[in-house]
């Protein structure tokens, strides 16, 4: 109906003319609002024209000062009811992006290290916007980058061959106290990016096989399938031989093999690509890691999600990219998430000092009569709600109130519709839902056609927090509707209601899906 009215609207005003058509914040004001009155001070002819010219299911046009509103007529509500419980689980999907191939990087654990809830809100995210390019229409491959080698690890492993119980805190601990243990940690990154040294080849075999069967099982917690891991032992030689292989690009300073970003762009920096010991940086095997990606899967978008405290390293690293691949570096979009905080401040990997996901999970499960599916769903709609590019607060006891604004509110929304259709069914009210639907419009039939709208929007401007803001208003809607009218009873209503009820159920587990959020049938 949105592109609908545009049109009619455009047909009328001088070519060119901006307005905009979109729903009122107030239901009150009509079910789509437009401007274009204001806009071009022809409000009263405007108004004359849309009258004569009423798309079908629009009942009646106003004029509000300069506001032109148009209100659906009760046919289009009833029609739309069917057409959400005929589609089910498709209700809300489009093909906007068929044929677009996209792959989503997220999570990007690295082994011999927790995982901790900055890994946790990434993959949050990553996951909510991979859904959302599927519900889209795109073809979507899953991927995480994870760093198998490097100093994180020669200090990890430099714990274990000292039996430390923690050995990734006590090996960087260790590097920053001594000299002597530092060229020993430094000997140890060597080895294992050479496989020279049986013993610390088996310690580092056995280490990155625990670390990620580990993530395998947080991420089935979480609702993840990744189509691919790649990998930094895999994309390290690969970048390398990239860097070396385009002198033009990098330049030697110091030893190293640098990229001077701001002869390309003065608002970057420089950065390492290969250190003075002849390794890839993280840079170098980033640049790996494109092509790798690329012949692993010919996409037509990749989007890579990290914390937004390696924005300027990624704004240097895609400049570089240009020069190299500017196929792949028109293709990518970076896509940063701020940083999840408890009220124990800010978490340090470096020390070992980090909140892992699993105690998080565990901690708001024990408020949750220790349902995983109510704590999952009430962590995912707490790093959900707000832009993704700011830090989130945690707070565990509002994450799991039921009075709203929680993934466990929507849940029960969910279980309570549930509930009242299989009670209709044992009552013998007849499925699927047909009758007389000829009162008032309720607020929450104003609301449950436009999901497909709000999917393509989150989309649109990468904000899932725009499906979390639908499905809480939909969820209060609902919960108004079923405190003020009885939906099971003799009543000719009785069943248009319930399939207010049934439609309902299948916006909000659609919308779940979309967030990654599961949907309990009980509660």
């Amino acid at each position: 109906m949105k592109e609908i009215l545009e049109r009619l609207i455009a047909d009328f005003l001088p070519e060119g003319t901006r307005f905009v058509v979109e729903h009122p914040t107030n239901l009150a004001f009509g079910d789509y609002s437009t401007n274009a009155g204001i806009v071009s001070k022809k409000a009263v002819e405007l108004l004359e024209y849309l009258e004569k010219n009423k798309p079908e299911g629009i009942e009646w046009v106003e004029n509000k000062n300069g506001f032109i509103n148009f209100y659906l007529t009760k046919e289009f509500f009833k029609k739309s009811l069917s057409e959400i419980i005929d589609k089910g689980r498709e209700f809300g999907k489009n093909e906007s992006l068929k044929g677009e191939k996209t792959i989503v990087e997220y999570t990007d654990a690295n082994p011999f290290k927790e995982f901790h809830i900055g890994h946790l809100m990434s993959n949050t995210v990553g996951e909510s916007i991979a859904r959302l390019f599927e519900w889209n229409g795109a073809e979507v491959k899953r991927a995480s980058y994870q760093g198998d080698v490097g100093l994180h690890v020669a200090k990890a492993v430099w714990g274990i061959m000292h039996n430390e119980k923690d050995p990734y805190p006590a090996g960087a601990k260790a590097y920053e106290e001594s000299e002597e243990i530092k060229k020993e940690i430094q000997d140890i990154n060597r080895k294992i990016y050479d496989k020279s040294d049986p013993e610390i080849n088996k310690l580092y075999e056995e280490g990155r096989k625990k670390s990620l069967d580990g993530f395998l099982t947080i991420y089935r917690r979480l609702g993840t399938e990744f189509d691919y891991f790649f990998f930094e032992s895999e994309t390290a030689e690969i970048g390398k031989k990239i860097v070396l292989e385009n002198p033009g690009v990098f330049v030697e300073s110091q030893g190293a093999i640098v990229f001077n970003a701001a002869e390309h762009d003065s608002s970057l920096h420089t950065r390492v690509f290969i250190n003075s010991d002849g390794l890839p940086t993280y840079e170098a095997k980033e640049l790996g890691l494109a092509k790798v990606k690329a012949e692993k899967y010919s996409y037509t978008k990749s989007v890579v999600i990290t914390g937004n405290e390696v924005n300027d390293y990624f704004r240097v690293l895609l400049q570089a990219m240009k020069l190299i691949f500017p196929e792949l570096a028109a293709r990518t979009k970076h896509l940063s998430h701020g940083m999840l905080r408890l009220f124990s401040g800010k978490m340090s990997s470096r020390t070992g000092d980090v909140i892992t996901a699993e105690s998080l999970i565990e901690e708001v499960k024990a408020k949750t009569m220790d349902n995983e599916q109510v704590a999952i769903g009430a962590i995912k709609y707490m790093i959900l709600r707000s832009n993704i590019g700011g830090d989130i607060v945690f707070d565990i006891d509002k994450s799991v109130s039921t009075e709203g604004d929680s993934g466990v509110y929507l849940q029960y929304a969910h279980a309570r519709a549930n509930s009242l259709l299989e009670k209709a069914k044992d009552l013998s009210q007849p499925s699927p839902w047909q009758g007389e639907g000829e009162g008032e419009v309720r607020p929450i039939e104003k609301l449950l056609y436009r999901f497909p709208e709000v999917v393509a929007r989150a989309l649109e401007d990468y904000a899932p927090h725009h499906i979390v803001t639908y499905l809480t208003e939909l969820a209060s809607s609902f919960n108004n509707f079923y405190a003020h009218e009885q939906v099971i009873g003799d009543s000719p209503e009785s069943n248009y209601r319930l399939a207010i009820v049934e439609a309902f159920k299948v916006v909000m587990k659609n919308g779940l899906n979309v967030l990654g959020i599961p949907a309990p049938e009980r509660m």
